[in-house]
């Protein structure tokens, strides 16, 4: 979007009529009181009262930019999707960062986990990649999100954030223990939005022009280089710049330092899933890279600011069922689940017709649909039909799918997640805790301990602390006796 030119001229109302005076009211004689007939004062008022979308339930502070990716190698073999054909091809892209847990008005400075949800604007449709800054969540179905958000939110009743049901949820679901220690860990709280990694998170599927079919992860090293804040240093900076993360970004673009991330791929060829000592599409569990290393594919840069926030951040809109022909999605519970409530949340949020908004239409290709009417429909369509099929010239079905098709077998029901040779859900947080060193071991311990210091209840306080024993017992040992002297 560009500055457009009616920041010249007459002011108008919102109806273009020129307006003569934009100081004064109008009122029934001089100190009377104002007349219901100065439609510029209602027509101003009602347009403030409306100025404000509800914010997203998650991921509501953030901040974007616009940028470019551009293929560095061959994934032909591996992905029919056009915007990654050929070496050297550039996609415009939009990038939107956010804080997890925290409301529009939130500090930046906070340890939480950053949304990375970038946008594609390919000639085949836009992709939407909806990730994190941590390869793994905290739960790996989506039926315990809502449950799982209500414990990060403010309580029903104190309207705080409350340790004792953070950690009283956390406890009960031994799953969270891997993304836990990655949150309380040093790259608990990144220092700005440029350095930090990203991550798609989930395990994707990548089709070839042959219908082979691979599963994929993406990863986003960053150029920057890693930097995080310490739990005291985060403290002093979010009291005095809320805002800090969000201006990091935007002055480092404005003054053409552009952030850019090496772009790379794991690819588990599909016949190797299920005999794969994880659970390859739980997203409490990473790929180890001597399994599956990473292939460069690409490089990622931001390079312009939005012109306006509220239209250009708090207006996009990102959905994970945004695929284009040769990337699909996998068998990942939360990803599944992903792929109805993220588009459900914006059509709540900024409209059914929140697609038509500059920064979330296609670029390259254009949007051809039957869809029609609703709130903020433009009236694209004009007089053509309006269903398919149709005899008119309208848009037509390809027959070819995105994706291949799975196959599947059994009952109907609620089954958990397929469990493989080395799953459980504490073998990968004590892998993580054995590779940090014995600085990084003190800091995680210091602040685990002193979160869950503040619950009020001995058992839930025991729960947790359980949990982290049993993904290392030196790890559970230390945090007990740390949680123990600070609660006397």
């Amino acid at each position: 979007m560009t500055a457009q030119s009616e920041t010249t001229g007459p002011l108008t109302t919102e109806a273009g009529a020129p307006v003569a005076d934009n100081q004064n009211s109008q009122t029934a004689g001089v100190g009377g009181p104002v007349l219901v007939q100065d439609q510029l004062l209602l027509e101003k008022l009602a347009h403030f009262n409306r100025e404000r979308i509800p914010e997203r339930i998650v991921h509501a502070r953030g901040a974007g930019a616009y940028g470019t990716f551009t293929v560095t190698a061959d994934v032909t073999p591996y992905t029919r999707a056009a915007f990654l054909s050929e070496i050297g091809k550039q996609t415009e892209v939009f990038l939107r960062f956010s804080t997890v847990a925290g409301n529009l008005g939130a500090a930046d400075a906070v340890r939480d986990p950053r949304g990375f949800a970038l946008k594609f604007y390919t000639e085949e449709g836009n992709y939407d990649l909806v990730g994190n800054n941590t390869p793994v969540f905290f739960i790996k179905d989506a039926i315990k999100f809502p449950d799982f958000i209500h414990t990060q939110k403010r309580d029903p009743y104190t309207g705080s954030q409350e340790a004792d049901n953070v950690w009283d949820f956390w406890g009960l679901s031994p799953e969270s223990t891997h993304q836990v220690t990655w949150l309380f860990g040093d790259r608990g709280i990144p220092a700005s939005y440029r350095h930090m990694d990203g991550f798609g998170s989930h395990t994707f599927q990548w089709t070839n022009e042959a219908g082979e079919v691979f599963w994929v992860k993406y990863h986003f090293k960053t150029d920057q280089g890693i930097e995080c804040l310490t739990q005291d240093e985060a403290d002093v900076l979010a009291g005095k710049d809320p805002d800090s993360h969000q201006r990091d970004l935007r002055e480092s673009i404005e003054r053409g330092d552009y952030p850019s991330w090496t772009v790379s791929v794991q690819i588990m060829p599909a016949a190797e899933a299920a005999s794969y000592r994880f659970n390859p599409f739980d997203l409490t569990k990473v790929w180890p890279h001597a399994d599956y290393p990473c292939v460069e594919i690409g490089k990622l840069e931001l390079n312009r600011n939005p012109e306006n926030i509220f239209a250009e951040v708090e207006q996009s809109i990102f959905s994970p069922h945004h695929f284009v022909p040769g990337i699909g999605p996998s068998p990942d519970k939360m990803l599944q689940g992903r792929l109805f409530a993220y588009g459900d949340a914006h059509r709540y949020r900024v409209g059914i017709n929140a697609d038509h908004l500059p920064v979330n239409r296609p670029k390259a290709g254009e949007a051809r649909s039957h869809g029609r009417d609703g709130v903020m429909y433009d009236g694209r369509h004009g007089r053509a039909k309006n269903y398919e099929p149709n005899s008119f010239g309208g848009p037509f079905e390809t027959g070819r799918p995105l994706w291949e098709p799975l196959p599947v077998s059994g009952v109907t029901g609620e089954h958990e997640a397929p469990a493989h040779a080395e799953d459980d859900d504490f073998v990968q947080a004590g892998n993580l805790y054995r590779l940090m060193s014995e600085d990084e071991k003190e800091r995680l311990i210091g602040n685990l301990a002193g979160f869950i210091a503040q619950v009020s209840r001995d058992d839930i306080a025991q729960r947790a602390i359980e949990n982290f024993r049993r993904a290392d017992e030196d790890y559970g040992k230390r945090l007990e006796a740390a949680v123990g002297a600070l609660r006397g």
